[in-house]
């Protein structure tokens, strides 16, 4: 079997044993699964209770790691004993976990203690101890004899709290089988667990700059929103800031937030250290403050609302030309957050970018996400080297050297591959015709690798500049079950219309049936 247990690096304050974990498991194939080192946190009665690692597996179930630093033991089986009892009370709260009263899934315990050179001499019957030499054949000793593909994913949804966190706020009821809604429904349980690139993404933390991208439906947000409850929950006494350019994203961000961390510590967030904040800001009071306004607040800078700004910098250019003077005014920098996350990054102009990254002490934890295709002009963010500047030396300030900082969420789940394909085609005049000397594109992609970035493959052609090319979106990045359930005429149809009154009665109508025959919800709905 191909070695298959993909690795997320969360913190935890083991990093020697954590790391030799990682390495072996990134080679061992006696199984496949997701390894998360520092995560879950067990929300307990004594408070919280961090696990160091977790391996879930459809061939073994749940491994659950005991890592020691050193050679100091301790009681390790009494460790064991109580991280178990306390993971199997968290997971006996899932319905689809239990039969009557036993949990559906095996949970294993392991010791790693790659410090102690003979575990043989201190191991306990039932309690495994194993180090770097003894590790995978433990691992091979290990089965789950009821495994089952659902309650696999069901678990893994659960310890990644997606389950929780996108549940839809009102039950779903289904009258029919096969309406809309019962399709809908079916596709929500199917989107129900993180990706891979997903949840590495939410885990994993670098004490520099972090990019990520992906088109719409990729789950940026709700990844944002996670890994800032994350460092929350790991780092209470972190300064964390969140922040957006849609103002409807306030409520959204609050309650995914308060959902994780309630789920995984048994409290509401403090919202004191972990502020979900706007971007421009204004005088008056916690309700109106935004990351700007704060910035020139704390440095005692020239502050401009919009109709100065206006005045100042000229239409289009107001927030832009703001943050460029507010950096320009900077003599001496005070930190003021621990780490600062920008959702919808593409709607920013690169300095606010730039002033985020100001606004953070000497490690530079700046978390940006952005969409390559939400911007219909054609502009997109520069590369970092140019939004973060250079040193006096001439060096970059940032640059990506690793994967863990920029990460691509290439898979796309709120469109299917007809309807994301044809949107592209029509968004960028794939198929306009010519006039005259002007070709038909409306705007094109300055890097014919970005389309490779966002999940598409050559089908015929090169993709390269001035040649023909075939591009088709892969059954990984746009997967089928998005588009299975129903006819592509059921997903996409063009319809015409005499004037605004007729399109407007057929719209009513249309809705009308969705709610009383397709079993769809008010919410489910976006009239544009």
């Amino acid at each position: 079997m191909p070695n298959r247990i993909a690795v997320s690096q969360g913190t935890n304050k083991k990093p020697v044993s954590s790391q030799a974990l990682s390495t072996l498991l990134s080679s061992y194939e006696g199984c496949e699964g997701h390894l998360t080192i520092g995560y879950p946190i067990i929300g307990t009665a004594e408070g919280r209770h961090p696990i160091d690692a977790l391996l879930v597996s459809p061939q073994k179930g749940i491994v659950l790691f005991d890592l020691v630093e050193g050679t100091d033991l301790g009681d390790y089986c009494a460790r064991q004993d109580d991280a178990a009892n306390k993971l199997e009370s968290r997971l006996k709260t899932y319905r689809e976990l239990t039969e009557r009263r036993a949990l559906r899934i095996t949970i294993h315990t392991v010791t790693f203690a790659p410090g102690v050179l003979d575990v043989s001499k201190c191991e306990r019957d039932d309690y495994p101890l194993t180090n770097e030499d003894t590790l995978a054949s433990a691992l091979d000793a290990l089965d789950w004899d009821d495994s089952s593909e659902r309650v696999y994913k069901s678990a893994l949804s659960a310890l990644q709290n997606i389950s929780t966190i996108r549940k839809s706020r009102s039950k779903r009821t289904i009258t029919r089988a096969d309406s809309r809604g019962d399709k809908l429904k079916r596709l929500e349980d199917s989107i129900a667990t993180l990706d891979n690139r997903q949840s590495k993404a939410v885990i994993e933390t670098v004490s520099d700059v972090q990019r990520i991208r992906g088109l719409a439906g990729s789950g940026k947000t709700i990844v944002l929103a996670l890994k800032a409850a994350y460092l929350h929950v790991q780092h209470p006494d972190w300064r964390i800031a969140v922040t957006f350019n849609t103002r409807s994203l306030k409520g959204q961000f609050r309650r995914f937030i308060t959902n994780f961390v309630v789920e995984q510590t048994g409290e509401e967030p403090d919202w004191d250290n972990l502020r979900i904040v706007n971007a421009w800001g204004a005088p008056g009071g916690a309700d109106r403050d935004g990351m700007y306004y704060e910035f020139c607040r704390v440095h005692d800078l020239r502050y401009f609302d919009l109709r100065s700004a206006r005045s100042e910098f000229g239409q289009g250019s107001e927030f832009a030309g703001a943050c460029v003077d507010a950096l320009s005014g900077l003599a001496n920098v005070k930190p003021i957050y621990d780490a600062i996350l920008v959702d919808e990054a593409q709607d920013f102009p690169p300095a606010f970018v730039r002033l985020c990254y100001e606004m953070l002490g000497e490690e530079k934890r700046l978390v940006y996400a952005y969409d390559e295709l939400q911007n219909l002009a054609g502009d997109s963010l520069p590369p970092p080297e140019v939004i973060f500047g250079s040193k006096r030396d001439g060096t970059p300030r940032v640059q990506f050297d690793s994967p863990r900082q920029d990460v691509i969420l290439d898979k796309c789940y709120r469109n299917s591959r007809p309807v994301l394909t044809t949107a592209h085609s029509l968004g960028f005049g794939i198929y306009r015709e010519p006039v005259g000397d002007q070709i038909g594109l409306v705007q094109m992609f300055d890097h014919p690798q970005l389309w490779s970035e966002i999940g598409y493959e050559t089908r015929q052609g090169e993709l390269r500049a001035n040649h023909d090319v075939i591009l088709r979106r892969t059954e990984d990045t746009s997967p089928l079950f998005l588009e299975e359930h129903s006819p592509v005429d059921d997903l996409i149809q063009f319809l015409q219309f005499k004037d605004e009154t007729e399109q407007a009665d057929w719209i009513v109508r249309d809705i009308i049936q969705c709610i009383q025959q397709e079993d769809l919800r008010y919410d489910d709905i976006v009239v544009i």
